[in-house]
């Protein structure tokens, strides 16, 4: 259907809410993603501004993440930060990370790594996955906080059965050294290969390089090269590709060409997804 036939049918239908937040916020998203009208996001932009001014948060983080990226305004981190400090304060999660992490880096706002933590620890106990995962990099590095490896696992724990493909790299790294945590090579490959299911190209190397020499699961060089081999797509390190070079040794020229051709087809079917930036 057709832009012109379309937008008079979701005017009608939120035309009368066009002055409550609700349909302000219906009117952005359908511009922002160009749902049933031509994809616009100044205007996107624009709707989400009356529904900030009249407290909605949700579009205060939106506006706010506009400002920072530059979509639909000009770029301005001192504006985007105003906009999720409203939010953040009535205690919205994906504010106070994006506030968070605004803080720690000193984008638009002088830098405070302290208050940044204490804005990703709001958003992480509240179950914000990003959050948790941030909060557990602070604490691996002492950003902000003292530096406790055990916390990190905990919160990398967290936001790891959430998803978080970086956060199951990460924790699957320190189970692996034992590192805050109690070595366990199952476990440590087991997260890797969620991470690495999702792309995470340390993880598939590391995971490659545990098939190689069995450790945490069952030798294998047939998977081993499966897995350095994705990796070598991602990383242009030469310990990735000589690793590949050796494992590529122990296989016949059938298994080669049998593992060449599924890495061809899980990178086919494993297009890089774009991820916001918080």
């Amino acid at each position: 259907m057709a832009f012109l036939e379309i937008t008079p049918l979701l005017h009608a239908g939120i035309g009368g809410r066009l002055n409550n937040i609700g349909g302000q916020t219906d009117l952005a998203l359908l511009y922002h993603m160009g749902l049933g009208v031509p994809k616009d996001d100044a205007e996107a932009c624009r709707w989400w501004r009356k529904a900030a001014e009249q407290g909605s948060t949700g579009s205060q983080v939106n506006l706010g993440t506009a400002y920072h990226l530059g979509v639909g305004v000009s770029k301005d981190d001192a504006e985007a930060v105003r906009w999720w400090q409203k939010a953040a304060d009535k205690g919205e999660p994906v504010a106070q990370l994006n506030l968070g992490l605004a803080y720690q880096h000193g984008e638009g706002v002088e830098k405070d790594p302290a208050k940044g933590t204490e804005w990703l620890r709001k958003a992480a106990e509240q179950g914000n996955a990003g959050a948790q995962n941030w909060l557990a990099v602070a604490y691996e590095s002492g950003t902000g906080v003292g530096a406790d490896h055990e916390a990190a696992v905990r919160w990398f724990r967290k936001a790891a059965e959430q998803g978080v493909a970086p956060a199951q790299y990460s924790l699957g790294t320190h189970l692996y050294f034992g590192d805050g945590v109690t070595k366990d090579y199952v476990e440590a490959a087991r997260w890797w290969q969620k991470a690495a299911e999702q792309g995470i190209a340390w993880a598939q190397y590391n995971l490659g390089t545990a098939y190689h020499i069995g450790s945490g699961v069952e030798k294998s060089d047939v998977e081993a090269y499966f897995w350095v081999n994705l990796a070598a797509t991602s990383i242009e390190q030469k310990v990735v590709r000589e690793t590949r070079d050796i494992i590529a040794k122990s296989l016949t020229p059938a298994q080669l060409a049998e593992v060449q051709e599924r890495c061809r087809k899980w990178a086919e079917a494993h297009h890089p997804t774009p991820q916001p930036l918080r």
